[in-house]
């Protein structure tokens, strides 16, 4: 079906809709992979952690086939396709490659909404008297992907962001027992044709129906959206609660009035890092959390900000995890205020269980008044929790003056003593590890 800019309300007046679209990348990080390794296109490929404790970031189709999925763990991934080639996840080339896909995006449309590196969101109702209908606009995209990036997107389109995802998804290729068989690539759902759209798909589709959620309307006899549509509001309400049924339900009905978000400021700044083998001592953990602060900091500073809330967390070998967080009174843009929060939170924890997970992140972010540099010669300031720190204005002046070495001759150039490997510095980098380690030592 074709998207237009006008329907008509049940009273018979027409009435303005928007025209979204919803573009996802088609298995991106391993997309991205066989541009530089094409001889292997049609092997299971998984993008991810390939330690023991690492987690998949992307599988081919030929892989999913196997029954691998992002975030399974990489040893499962491995088990189900003894076959798979696994590679190590590259985050910085992922970004570059998406700032190149946003580009395109942004030739059609300025209103568009990250989702993550591979999706975005577009509202397109403004582009239609210059590029067309929505499905001109959708295959004029696609098409710029493949000619330019050498990358396969599926894209989606509807009145609103809700029905326009699930519609991109309906688009992508297909897992079958006869192979992997293409999708249509572009799948536009019109106007007033929501609810047929919506009603088939089995009720695990909606926005926030996870496992709990889905148990739960399993004894209602749910499972399709159709069915959860047709329970009564008050009986539904009464099974997952009033703001959280109030919500499927109008999405069972296709009703979705958020707007395209074209800013969407970051809530807080962190890195976390799964470790190869269990950490038991709190001054080893002190260690790792001097390069994660050295990392969030530099972000920090990077975006013009302070914070003044630092939090921590720590997963235990069980899979158990706690979170601390600390509130200061003057907001903090340096790795040694960050350390000097969470520091005695370690030495405070019992660590006999064994840590696997370390994190650290700010939020609460205030603008930096000022930048200073390393010739600044300041005052001293207050330090974290409102007490006097005998030289934090020295150490906003000495990590602004990494920043400085960093932008001139690399990420890699210089860091903290702690990040000093028989190889050279393991700094932190946004994304290196979000998939888990990529290897044991």
């Amino acid at each position: 079906s074709s998207l237009d800019q006008s329907s008509l309300d049940h009273g018979g007046a027409t009435r303005v809709t928007r025209t979204i679209l919803h573009v996802d990348m088609d298995a991106f990080y391993v997309g991205v992979e066989l541009r530089r390794r094409p001889e292997l296109r049609g092997l299971p490929v998984v993008v991810g952690g390939t330690g023991r404790r690492g987690v998949v970031a992307a599988a081919s189709y030929e892989a999913r086939r196997f029954g691998v999925f992002s975030a399974m763990p990489s040893v499962t991934a491995a088990r189900k396709c003894p076959g798979a080639v696994f590679l190590p996840g590259d985050h910085d080339l992922y970004s570059q490659v998406s700032a190149q896909v946003h580009e395109i995006f942004h030739r059609y449309t300025p209103e568009v909404e990250p989702l993550a590196l591979d999706e975005a969101f577009l509202d397109v109702s403004g582009s239609l008297r210059l590029f067309g209908s929505a499905r001109a606009i959708a295959d004029a995209i696609r098409q710029c992907v493949a000619d330019e990036l050498d990358l396969a997107c599926s894209v989606g389109g509807a009145s609103n962001k809700f029905v326009a995802k699930l519609a991109s998804k309906q688009a992508k290729p297909k897992i079958t027992d006869r192979g992997i068989e293409p999708g249509p690539g572009v799948l536009l759902v019109a106007p007033g044709g929501e609810v047929e759209f919506l009603h088939p798909l089995p009720v695990g589709s909606l926005w926030g129906v996870g496992p709990a959620t889905l148990e739960r309307l399993r004894r209602f006899g749910v499972s399709t959206v159709r069915d959860l549509a047709m329970i009564e509001i008050d009986k539904l309400v009464a099974a997952v609660g009033r703001a959280h049924g109030n919500h499927l339900y109008e999405l069972a009905w296709g009703r979705d009035d958020r707007p395209v978000e074209t800013s969407r400021e970051a809530k807080s700044i962190g890195h976390e890092e799964t470790f190869a083998h269990d950490r038991y001592e709190a001054s080893a953990l002190i260690h790792d959390a001097v390069r994660l602060a050295d990392g969030v900091a530099g972000r920090l500073r990077r975006a013009g900000w302070s914070a003044k809330t630092v939090s921590l967390k720590v997963r235990f070998t069980d899979f158990t995890t706690i979170s601390r967080t600390t509130t200061v009174t003057t907001p903090i843009s340096t790795a040694q205020a960050m350390v000097a929060v969470v520091e005695p939170i370690l030495r405070g924890l019992d660590l006999g269980r064994g840590v696997r997970l370390l994190g650290v992140s700010v939020s609460n972010f205030a603008e930096v008044a000022e930048q200073l540099s390393f010739d600044t010669f300041a005052e001293d300031v207050p330090g974290p929790g409102g007490s006097s720190g005998s030289n934090d204005a020295d150490w906003v002046a000495a990590e602004t003056t990494v920043d400085e070495i960093r932008n001139r001759f690399g990420g890699g150039a210089i860091g903290p003593t702690s990040a000093v490997t028989r190889t050279g510095l393991r700094v932190v980098r946004q994304g290196a590890q979000q998939w888990g380690p990529g290897h044991d030592p």
